[in-house]
């Protein structure tokens, strides 16, 4: 059930409050007050789900302009109206450029007023479901954008739908590659703050001295080039997900004030001792064992049983066999669209050499050689030329296929025959050529194409006697 659009309503006497809030509710939209800045900004982060802002212009302490800016900051997509006694053009210039949507003149109209609501309450609820349509449309971040028919993605399917409802901190563990992230925003978009932001950080993917800084946030003049104050991802992610990639490498320092976050829902950013509150839902991922780590003294303790409250467990590609080619023709109907080419499916040997590979590198691996096998291929179907090396040598190494079957298998694509060697070396001319030829003749792109450097495409070349 979608949540009600509810109003925020912002102005230093409570008698206008309570007069709008009055007004709104004879016409059935719901409404909460603030009788100043800071206090607006504190129920915005409380309740993500409300709807719009309306604040009146000169209020003391954090008047309404300046409440617009911190808005706009924390919370982009939400809507903001200003209201004042004292219209003029260059007021009403300055409210539009702060971010405010609409202005409005006090004393007004009710009339005009529900009318102005609701043409922003309509709008909202019309991009939502753009956004939402969206999704659907590119494979959505919901229940359905985790493929897969066998038993053990069948049980992480219903994991996520059993955690997805409550607030509780989830890990999600698994290898590289097996779709850490995509659980996380299935999560996110099954949750009750769907419509919050949903902000991650990678642990691994940022220096140690940058991390905190990332996380959360800094004061202008912490350190040396911070010439002015930065928002972090938590207070980014205010009323919505949070996102901690590879959490097993986070530092043992910053694991400490991570554990005052979720424990608290509060921190400070760096060179500042303001204590910030925040409304977040902490999903953590890694693929490391942290029973291990924290056996060690490498993971706190504490932090670890905090964030292992439900965890979700992703298999590797290589148990679940059978989920590889459907993976692998969603994988194809999206690079085949993408690039404009008519390729309908996987030829048998293709095909059968994806089901056999281990994929140590998992759903990313296949994602990669399906997006090659499209670049490289020229008819109508996938052949087993235009899949990674690795691959097809690891199909030659089948216990059952022999030299009989290798030839079969080559059938018209080989007309050498001879051993092993040649054969694999024809191959790898092969594709050189078609690489070269998808290229236009462009050596570096044809080298990218491969997965090689210009250095190794070209020593393979002269070995292969290639001009």
């Amino acid at each position: 059930m979608a949540n009600p659009f509810r109003v925020l309503i912002v102005d230093d006497e409570p008698s206008i409050v309570s007069g709008i809030g009055q007004i709104l509710k004879r016409h059935g939209i719901e409404s909460v007050g603030a009788e100043n800045g800071e206090r607006a900004l504190a129920l915005l982060r409380e309740n993500p789900q409300l709807g719009m802002v309306l604040t009146d212009a000169r209020m003391p302490g954090m008047d309404g302009y300046e409440l617009v800016e911190h808005v706009r900051q924390a919370h982009p997509n939400l809507p903001v109206a200003m209201m004042t006694a004292f219209a003029t053009p260059d007021l009403a210039v300055r409210a539009i450029r702060a971010g405010a949507e609409e202005y409005l003149s006090k004393p007004f109209d009710p009339e005009e007023l529900v009318h102005l609501i609701k043409k922003i309450r309509d709008r909202h609820e019309l991009e939502e479901e753009n956004r939402q349509l969206r999704q659907q449309l590119s494979g959505g971040v919901g229940i359905n954008s985790i493929l897969g028919q066998s038993p053990q993605i069948e049980r992480v399917r219903r994991e996520i739908e059993m955690v997805a409802k409550s607030d509780a901190t989830v890990l999600i563990t698994g290898e590289t590659g097996t779709g850490k992230e995509l659980v996380a925003r299935a999560l996110h978009g099954l949750s009750r703050r769907s419509t919050g932001a949903f902000v991650g950080i990678n642990s691994a993917a940022i220096p140690s001295t940058l991390l905190e800084s990332e996380l959360f946030g800094h004061a202008k003049g912490a350190f040396t080039g911070a010439n002015r104050a930065r928002e972090g991802r938590l207070l980014q992610a205010d009323g919505g997900s949070l996102f901690l990639d590879e959490i097993g490498d986070m530092p043992p320092d910053l694991q400490a004030k991570l554990l005052r976050v979720i424990e608290e829902m509060t921190f400070s950013p760096v060179g500042d001792n303001r204590s910030i509150k925040v409304n977040v839902r902490i999903i953590a991922a890694t693929h490391r064992d942290l029973a291990a780590h924290m056996s060690a003294g490498e993971f706190r303790a504490d932090l670890y049983h905090r964030l292992n409250v439900f965890r979700i467990e992703l298999p590797p590609l290589r148990q679940r066999q059978g989920d590889v080619l459907l993976l692998a023709r969603h994988f194809l109907a999206y690079f085949r669209e993408s690039m404009g080419k008519r390729i309908d499916d996987f030829e048998e040997d293709a095909a059968e050499a994806l089901t056999q590979y281990p994929w140590p590198g998992n759903i990313r691996e296949l994602s990669n050689a399906v997006e090659r096998a499209v670049i490289l291929e020229q008819s109508g179907s996938i052949a087993i030329e235009c899949l990674p090396h690795e691959i097809i040598e690891n199909r030659a190494s089948w216990p059952g296929v022999g030299d009989a079957g290798r030839a079969a298998d080559s059938g018209t694509r080989s007309e050498s025959g001879g051993t092993l060697d040649d054969r694999l070396a024809e191959l790898e001319r092969r594709m050189i050529e078609q690489a070269l030829s998808a290229s236009d003749g462009q050596f570096n792109q044809a080298a990218k194409v491969l997965g090689l450097s210009r250095h190794a495409l070209r020593y393979r070349m002269q070995k292969l006697g290639m001009n």
